[in-house]
Parts: structure tokens; sequence; C-alpha cells
């Protein structure tokens, strides 16, 4: 069995200890949570080790993998620690909101040749994986669009986005990476991006409910992504890679695709999958399984420490669009 040190029992993290708890080769060994309510909850659920004290964890060698879901201005620490005590390290989006302490850490990850895989859970997706390699076998010709639509069914907390970074940094980023996982080498070259608020709530914490950017690669191919916070009919994910010869799409899932056809309707489904658990349960177990075999033997991760910093990049660059109301090209 392969042990897993868990940081941080908020929702994402209580969603990954569910996942690793139903992963055959994983043992949750440890949970670090400094919130009460939560490290008793985590222990009553799983009967694992609960320390407040992380630097146990890393002393500790029987802990194999880092799992890092803890929150945003944690996440550069904890893999420092696990590159100085030579962790298999997972880490959630993003590896953090300043880019200069990425940039510093990544030269260690690299000096270190450490084992780190991304939470950029997407690129796990078998639809959004399953165009990707029909893509790549060429089924659409010269790739030259693509077109992403991210709708979340309801903003989260007023606490969580108050420290999220904002929709570039927290809710787009994931998007980013998916145009970068599609792109493969053409990185993207200039960026136009533009916001909107109807509800003033986002305004009183300088967040945005609705984003778009228009993006172009370096080789020409253009990539336009659309963000909502909100989405009266669910969780809302489509990826269109439109090329010389034709289109790939991966769509939503349903929770049932049963159709009705009468005298009143043409047809009539259930909304689309509540929120992301839902919708990428098989993804984040996908990615799972890579982290175990990424343990194991030496293989390079689907979603890298790179691709988190270049990922950041993309999204400062967003922001950088948006206050001077101008088209940016990235270096």
């Amino acid at each position: 069995m392969v042990n897993v040190a868990l940081f941080g029992f908020g929702r994402i993290g209580q969603m990954h200890a569910q996942n690793i708890y139903q992963n055959k080769s994983l043992k949750l060994l440890y949970v670090y949570e400094k919130i009460d309510k939560l490290s008793k909850k985590a222990k009553k659920l799983y009967n694992c080790i609960i320390e407040n004290n992380y630097k146990k964890i890393f002393l500790d060698k029987k802990v194999d993998i880092i799992f890092i879901s803890s929150p945003t201005n944690t996440h550069i620490k904890f893999i420092e620690e696990g590159i100085k005590y030579n962790k298999t390290i997972f880490c959630e989006k993003p590896l953090d909101l300043n880019i200069q302490k990425i940039i510093k850490t990544f030269k260690k990850v690299k000096k270190n040749n450490s084992k780190i895989q991304l939470g950029f859970n997407r690129r796990f997706d078998p639809g959004h994986h399953s165009i990707k390699k029909d893509l790549e076998y060429g089924k659409i010709g010269r790739l030259e669009k693509i077109i992403i639509t991210s709708r979340d069914p309801a903003p989260p907390s007023k606490s969580y986005l108050q420290s999220s970074g904002g929709i570039f940094r927290d809710m787009m980023i994931h998007d980013f990476d998916l145009c970068r996982y599609y792109l493969k080498n053409d990185e993207i070259s200039e960026i136009s991006s533009s916001t909107s608020s109807f509800e003033h709530f986002y305004k009183n914490i300088n967040d945005h409910e609705l984003a778009a950017v228009t993006m172009k690669s370096k080789k020409g191919v253009i990539c336009v992504i659309t963000n909502s916070r909100h989405c009266s009919f669910g969780y809302d994910q489509r990826v269109e890679l439109f090329g010389k010869k034709g289109m790939l799409l991966s769509g939503n899932l349903k929770n049932n695709a049963a159709e009705t056809f009468n005298s009143n309707q043409s047809h009539s489904q259930k909304p689309f999958l509540n929120f992301f658990i839902e919708r990428y349960k098989e993804a984040y177990n996908l990615q799972l399984n890579e982290l175990v075999a990424l343990h194991r033997k030496k293989i390079k991760p689907r979603s890298t420490f790179e691709d988190g910093y270049l990922a950041l990049k993309i999204a400062n660059a967003a922001y950088q669009s948006l206050n001077q109301k101008r088209l940016i090209k990235l270096k």
C-alpha cells in the first residue's frame, strides 16, 4: 500500500479523502486540518491520524505521498517540504498567487527532479482526453480554433471568493490549462479579456460574475473561453476543437439521457450534473491512479508543476488585459 498524508479537509479535501480511501492502492494515513470540526470529521470517517504539526508528517518515513488541498497560501510551503523530504507530491491549483514564489520553487523542483502532479483534473476527463487523441490522430486536420464554455451552477461562498485570487486564477485557470493541453507545444502568445457583474456582491469583493477571453497561439490558433459563476441548468462544461477538416466536441454529462416527445414538447431532459465533484468523478479517479504510477515508477505526469506555472502566467495576463483595457502579448 502507498501511504498518503492529506493536507486540508475542506470541500475539495473531503472529496479527495473519499477517493483516496476507495482506491485499493492507497491508504489515508494522515490528515492535516487545523479546523477542529473538520479534523474530527476526518477521524470519524477514515480512522486516520490527525496531526496539527505538519513537520512530523514530513519526517515520517512511512508517508509516501503528500496530497495538498489546503488553502492556496500554504501550497508552496508544503511543496518545498515535500521536495526536502523526497515525497511524491500532489497539489491542487493554483500553485500560489505570487508568480515569483512559483518560479523560485520551480528551480528546486527541476534541481531535485521531484515527482509532482498538479490538480488539473480536466485533462483526465474521458471526453476531453478523447478529443485530444482524435486531434493528434489527425481527424480534423489542422487545429484552427478552441472554444471552451465553463459555467458553475452557483457561486462559492463569500469567504472562499475573497481568498481565491479571482475568476481568472481560480476558475478559468482550468480552461487556460485545457487550451494548453490541446495546443501541445504551441504556447499562447496574446490575450484579451473582459468581465461583467450583474450582482453587486461581486463588486464588493473585487471579483467578477462573468468573464470571457480571446487568445491566440504562436501558430495562430484562436482560443475563446467563457466563464460564469452561475448557471440555472446545472454545471455547463463544453469543449469544441475546430479544424480544417472538421470539428470535435466534448459535451456535458447528464443525470438522465432519456428524452420525451409529445404534442407539447419536442424533448425534455434533466439538468446537467450538479457540480465538478459529480461531473469529473471519473477524471479524479484516473488522476489518482496516475499519481500512484508516478510514485511507483518514473513517468511524466499528465499535469506538471510547469503546467501550473504557465496557466497562472496566462491568468495574470488576463488581469493585465482587463486592468489596462488592451491586448496583452505574452513572452
